[in-house]
């Protein structure tokens, strides 16, 4: 715990002033980055005096700064833990938590989904008019999914180093409607927290609200990506059945995780009995000029979520999940599974996609938003904004300025018909990130232009 403490706080010593106010201003500033989570338990005084080189004076002054102001709660006999003053929790404006955009935005960059690759899609839409014809004289009711696809999908895990089955694929109507199903059927215990990165997928964060889940915040970051001794720590002490991690061109940060953190993060399920919810949405979007070869996070307490949503086009409403072949059953008789399985057609045009043109479709997909990539970060240079060029994905996880806001600034921008997502919206517990913008670079560079310029003439 200490050293997971100490390392959130960055530089802390750089800020000028008073080493206690330093010191608390930098906790301050991690609790509302996320990197440390609300709840997260401080060492003891002698412990961070030790760990910080400094002396246990400061580290009482720093201590007794935060709980006057509301930053830390102290309980006889159990320590002190970081929380959210209240009022800050207290939010009369909440963001709207719907997914469909800002449809009266004359720029709207609340969505990280890109248009469908036209030709292809048509060219596909009307092969599978042509072999449809079978499935007329078939009842129509949902199944596991197309045969012909899940073969497809089946391949397609085994040729990234996943032995896999066709009868270990489920097909679903996009990635939140197996998140959804899976929910159904694992998260029994809601006494047990859920754990989830931070930031994360606000659908994500939607689909567990919705069901009262207890979640457990583990920070991702652009520059160090993920924290597997705090991660781990944090399941020792809370012991959480679940977990969903978005280990591809993580969504907002962009972060990847390398072969040896994935290995670690399922040993790490493997060993404290934790199901692991992989949402593999961006992992065909690597944008490296020659993509990778990470392996799956794989494991035997491991479930992968993939979509052709992020890959293809959001209006494919085509989603799969691979598991075991036991657990495929199971989930078949569960009375949510008609409903959020796709219809036929759409299943024949994602096995058309997905077929032997889906190489050369990825290709244009990922020189066309390299370039758009490239754009975007071009022009927030010079805006005192900090991110990282990710390697793959479709945003920037922008941090902007001490002074500025992320709900001040879109509520700005909003009045000038530019729709972007402030960053509580990826947070737990919506309410911290405030200094964080997601800003997706799946628009042409036109739009990306006349965005930035109201967004850099309104954040000045």
């Amino acid at each position: 715990m200490e050293t997971g403490f100490v390392a959130a706080l960055g530089g802390w010593r750089s800020q000028e002033g008073p080493l206690a106010r330093s010191l608390a201003a930098a906790v301050r500033e991690a609790v509302v980055d996320g990197r440390l989570p609300a709840g997260t338990g401080l060492p003891s005084e002698r412990e961070l005096a030790r760990a910080l080189g400094i002396s246990r004076g400061t580290v009482v002054t720093a201590l007794a700064l935060l709980r006057d102001d509301g930053w830390l709660h102290t309980r006889h006999g159990s320590g002190s833990v970081v929380r959210l003053p209240a009022r800050l929790t207290e939010r009369t404006t909440p963001w709207s938590l719907d997914r469909g955009g800002a449809g009266d935005a004359d720029l709207d960059l609340t969505l990280a989904v890109t248009a469908a690759p036209h030709e292809a899609y048509l060219a596909a839409l009307a092969r599978a008019a042509e072999r449809s014809a079978p499935l007329l004289v078939d009842s129509g009711v949902a199944t596991a999914g197309l045969p012909r696809l899940r073969e497809l999908l089946a391949d397609r895990c085994t040729r990234e180093g996943l032995a896999t089955r066709p009868e270990q694929i489920l097909v679903t109507s996009g990635a939140q409607a197996a998140l959804t199903l899976l929910l159904d059927h694992l998260h029994t215990d809601r006494r047990a927290p859920v754990a989830v990165e931070s930031p994360t997928y606000p659908g994500a964060l939607a689909l567990l609200h919705a069901r009262r889940a207890r979640l457990l915040s583990v920070p991702v970051t652009t520059r160090t990506g993920w924290d597997i001794e705090r991660f781990e720590a944090a399941v020792r002490r809370r012991r959480p059945q679940l977990a969903y991690l978005i280990p591809d061109f993580h969504n907002p940060t962009g972060a990847h995780m390398d072969a040896a953190t994935r290995r670690r993060t399922a040993e790490l399920a493997d060993r404290h009995g934790v199901t692991l919810l992989v949402d593999e949405t961006m992992r065909d979007l690597d944008l490296r000029p020659q993509p990778g070869t990470e392996p799956p996070l794989s494991g035997p307490r491991v479930i992968r979520i993939g979509s052709a949503s992020k890959t293809l086009w959001s209006g494919l409403r085509v989603g799969w999940i691979r598991a075991s072949e036991d657990l495929v059953r199971q989930l078949r008789r569960n009375p949510l599974q008609g409903q959020l399985s796709p219809p036929p057609l759409e299943q024949l045009i994602a096995a058309e996609l997905y077929g032997d043109a889906l190489e050369a479709l990825l290709a244009d997909r990922r020189e066309r938003l390299r370039v758009q990539r490239d754009h975007l970060a071009g022009l927030l240079a010079g805006t005192g904004w900090t991110y990282t060029v990710p390697d793959g994905g479709l945003s920037l996880w922008v941090r902007l300025g001490d002074r500025t806001t992320a709900t001040r600034l879109a509520a700005e921008v909003a009045r000038r018909g530019l729709a972007v997502t402030p960053g509580p919206l990826f947070a737990a517990d919506r309410t911290t990130l405030t200094h964080h913008l997601r800003l997706p670079f799946t628009a042409t560079p036109e739009v990306l232009t006349r965005a930035v310029d109201i967004l850099r003439e309104s954040g000045s």
